[in-house]
């Protein structure tokens, strides 16, 4: 119990930067009602610019926005695949996640791991700093639920919600509905490719690996955050905070898992069938729904029988 406690900030801090990508994997899943694997590219794409241009000397604030926009061109590429060239979402996310690698290597200098040294670099998270991680993690997470809840507020963000909802009834209604999934998809990537700069920064190195099975972590953070907070958290800002928060429970999940002694190369297999388990939670609560009506109606039919 000691050993868990003591890893509990680490979990939640590491759950917080996942929770961001999370929330950039909501935007595809939920808003857009689209399947995007770019975002298994795109994390990587973001670690790996921040810590180039950084151990280059640009300022890390500066390293953070063109990592965003590295991200943004990557969901991008993805929406073009998809709305010009006519390839399916998920096929167009593949495409670009596989190219990915190879940039990733070039922007890397060839190098499949790059470190950068928190003692060198002034960096918002480190491992070696959990209560400011924990503190700039949490803080990041309120202003881009904010500027996210502003921005599906206007016109053209209740636009982008309307082409998620029913595209061909926004389309009737004069919206451009190709225009707005390469959005939605560009500013996904975007906010994926942030965390992916945060995590870097976490765990002290860009990795050519590191975003490899991030979508399963991401849609077990929006699944989680719906299941658990549903109910609760009606408003579309709250379900963006239930998504991030959907990160940390993962990762506190995690935690113990490790703590109770399964082998971590078994994670990735565990992950697969947490997942699974909280997506089919839904579909197993709507099966049993039409049996509890009937029992009710059973009851009030032997009632008034009485």
């Amino acid at each position: 119990m000691a050993a868990f406690l003591s890893s509990l900030p680490g979990a939640v801090a590491q759950g917080l930067i996942w929770g961001i990508m999370a929330i950039g994997v909501y935007i595809t899943f939920k808003v857009l009602d689209l399947a995007d694997l770019t975002v298994d590219g795109s994390l990587a794409t973001g670690g790996a610019v921040f810590v180039m241009l950084t151990t280059n000397g640009v300022n890390i604030y500066i390293s953070l926005i063109v990592a965003f926009l590295a991200g943004c061109v990557a969901g991008f590429i993805t929406g073009i695949f998809h709305t010009s060239f006519g390839i399916p979402a998920i096929l167009a996310g593949i495409l670009t996640q596989f190219s990915l690698y190879s940039l990733n290597l070039r922007i890397m200098g060839n190098n499949s791991n790059v470190a950068i040294n928190f003692r060198k670099y002034n960096l918002l998270v480190t491992l070696s700093n959990i209560n400011k991680s924990l503190i700039v993690g949490a803080i990041l997470v309120v202003l881009i639920v904010l500027l996210l809840y502003w921005f599906f507020g206007t016109q053209f963000g209740s636009a982008i919600r309307a082409t998620g909802c029913n595209e061909a009834m926004a389309r009737a209604n004069g919206i451009n509905t190709n225009r707005n999934k390469v959005f939605g998809l560009v500013l996904s990537n975007g906010i994926v490719a942030l965390a992916g700069a945060l995590e870097a920064q976490y765990s002290g190195s860009a990795d050519i690996n590191r975003g490899r099975g991030a979508i399963v972590i991401g849609l077990a953070a929006v699944i989680i955050g719906e299941v658990v907070f549903g109910k609760i958290f009606k408003n579309f800002a709250l379900r963006l905070v239930g998504v991030a928060l959907g990160g940390v429970i993962y990762y506190i999940v995690q935690t113990i898992v490790i703590q109770v002694g399964l082998n971590p190369n078994d994670l990735k297999l565990f992950s697969a069938l947490f997942v699974a388990i909280f997506l089919g939670l839904p579909y197993w609560k709507s099966q049993m729904k039409p049996s509890a009506k009937k029992q009710a109606k059973k009851r009030e039919e032997v009632g008034a029988n009485a």
